[in-house]
């Protein structure tokens, strides 16, 4: 192999980077769910022959490195001529590498030039059914995967370029929405077959070997910019302890981490957590890797594109058994809540040390709805599956957000209140921010959101888990504690029921209300060194009351 100018290899490098993205568009222009081509709950990558990731295109923040082990699990199962041009891979299976829940499925297609493995594509996005018990595939009463929808282990759903007929026959007949499912399941293999073309048309440009090497050395740099950075970094053992809410039976979850950071390794050590649970917020290893990855890359350098070189000085301990890395047939539905709650342990340990870059605690939980019923005027039966957006904690010189996606949802979009109505058996009656007041700080918490849903048919069906609901987002630097996520159900004939903060399958008829609350963040620095102009600005906004104004931050505002 002969060596090529690094400028060359450069030009290569941002060409590979670029192809991720127009994978990554390429499927939200080709899906047909909103959770895909509006929240953009998916993540593409593209991979090299080894399976190691060379870049991503991401939505949700909690699919962060979660491509390359997936691949890696279609390579031990089906490397040594078990692959072919044109193959395409199906894989959700929570227990096995790229593991999350079953209604995030899997693809993967090996890329060859010349009759050589090359590379691999591959992309993860949650379709909105994927069959079980429930509506949606996503419960809060599953008590082992079984009841949360099919499970593939990684099996050929397109080989040599032939759709595997039967298996896609099978998928139909056991999910309730085939149409959405179907077209999901195309956009997938159409972007796919994009990043095939993009790669293949790099080869026939600057040859196979340039492009190798240019693999080679977009995951170097990856790890001499992790390297450098660690090795500014203080180094030190921080510890952090986080309960989660409810294990659904009423018991609180311990989530334990222990953070190293040595001049040449970032090691996150959850040994002290709890073993897994009777009920679907248990994750996989792969999952809680994830949640490490969205920490760890927010004090090496956030703006840096995603790659495994990155990640060759960063170790994850976790047992197997735990809620943490559970073994089948554990449930996962609700997966998420226990990997953001691992990210949130760690960041809570490493606020005081990496002020500038994570500040107060924020709402955490996905807060994910389902809602399913038939549509008002067509008669027609709707699936609402979406995440909710609330408050993030302040940090040093800043406020914090509001109204934002949790951090292992990241870059993703709420589903527009006009989309939602028109395509939904809904009104929503409210959307607004959630003004509690709380989190207050030198710097104040952001505000959570309040978005409420009114039925308009009878025999609709509710299911939601929105965690951070007993415990609420912390306060760092002397900034006070924010507030808590709930919903309440409240219904046509005047009674209420909740606040609670999950239920499974709950029924709402014609004209009752499901009223949707997240959290404030938690504030920074003490209350009393905030600028009296700025609380007087908040009264104004009606971010807090003048009573919290004078309570909470000693300033008369008339």
């Amino acid at each position: 192999m002969s060596k090529m100018d690094s400028v060359t290899l450069d030009i290569v490098k941002d060409s590979l980077i670029a192809i991720g993205d127009e994978v990554f568009y390429a499927f939200a222009q080709t899906s047909m769910s909103p959770i895909i081509y509006e929240t953009l709950d998916y993540a593409c990558g593209i991979a090299d022959a080894k399976g190691q990731l060379l870049t991503q295109g991401n939505g949700a923040c909690g699919f962060i490195g979660i491509i390359s082990p997936m691949i890696e699990e279609i390579i031990k199962k089906f490397g040594g001529g078990g692959m072919r041009p044109g193959d395409v891979f199906i894989i959700n299976d929570p227990y096995m590498g790229g593991g999350t829940h079953l209604s995030d499925i899997g693809m993967v297609m090996p890329v060859f030039y010349e009759g050589e493995l090359i590379a691999f594509v591959g992309n993860k996005a949650h379709w909105s059914d994927i069959g079980g018990m429930a509506a949606g595939s996503f419960t809060t009463n599953s008590t082992e995967v079984f009841q949360e929808g099919l499970r593939f282990p990684g099996v050929k759903l397109v080989e040599g370029g032939e759709l595997n007929a039967t298996l896609a026959d099978m998928i139909a007949a056991n999910v309730r929405f085939p149409v959405a499912s179907n077209g999901d399941m195309w956009g997938q293999i159409a972007s796919l077959r994009t990043g095939f073309n993009r790669l293949a048309e790099l080869c026939g440009k600057y040859g196979k070997d340039v492009l190798l090497q240019s693999m080679a050395r977009l995951m170097d740099q990856g790890e001499m910019a992790a390297r450098a950075r660690l090795a500014e970094m203080p180094a030190g053992v921080y510890e952090a302890e986080q309960y989660m809410d409810d294990d659904g039976h009423g018991n609180a979850v311990k989530i334990q981490v222990k953070v190293t950071i040595a001049k040449d390794r970032f090691t996150a050590d959850f040994t002290g957590s709890s073993p897994q649970v009777a009920s679907p917020i248990n994750s996989g290893y792969s999952s809680l890797c994830a949640g490490v990855k969205v920490a760890y890359m927010s004090i090496v350098n956030p703006g840096l594109s995603v790659n495994d070189g990155i990640f060759r000085v960063m170790d994850v301990i976790a047992g197997e058994g735990l809620v943490l890395n559970c073994d089948a047939p554990a449930p996962t539905s609700c997966y998420f809540e226990s990997m953001i709650y691992a990210c949130d342990a760690i960041w809570k340990a490493l606020a005081p040390v990496f002020p500038e870059y994570l500040g107060a605690g924020h709402m955490l939980s996905v807060c994910a709805v389902v809602l399913t019923g038939l549509h008002h005027k067509s008669g027609q039966p709707f699936l609402i599956v979406e995440p909710t957006g609330g408050g993030w904690g302040a940090s040093r010189g800043k406020d914090g957000e509001v109204g934002q996606f949790c951090v292992g949802d990241g870059e993703t979009y709420n589903v527009p209140v006009e989309m939602a109505e028109s395509r939904y058996g809904i009104r929503i009656d409210e959307y607004s921010l959630h003004t509690d007041g709380a989190g207050a700080g030198e710097f104040r918490g952001g505000s959570g959101a309040v978005r409420s849903y009114r039925a308009l048919t009878d025999g609709q069906m509710y299911s939601a888990s929105f965690g951070r609901n007993k415990f609420p987002a912390w306060g760092t630097a002397g900034g006070r504690d924010g507030s808590y996520n709930y919903f309440e159900f409240l219904r046509a004939d005047g009674t209420k029921e909740g606040p609670m903060g999950i239920t499974a399958q709950t029924v709402l008829n014609k004209n009752d209300v499901v009223r949707m609350v997240t959290c404030t963040g938690g504030g920074y620095g003490e209350p009393g060194k905030r600028d009296p102009q700025k609380v007087a600005e908040d009264v104004k906004n009606g971010y807090i009351t003048a009573a919290q104004a004078e309570e909470d931050y000693g300033v008369t505002v008339k």
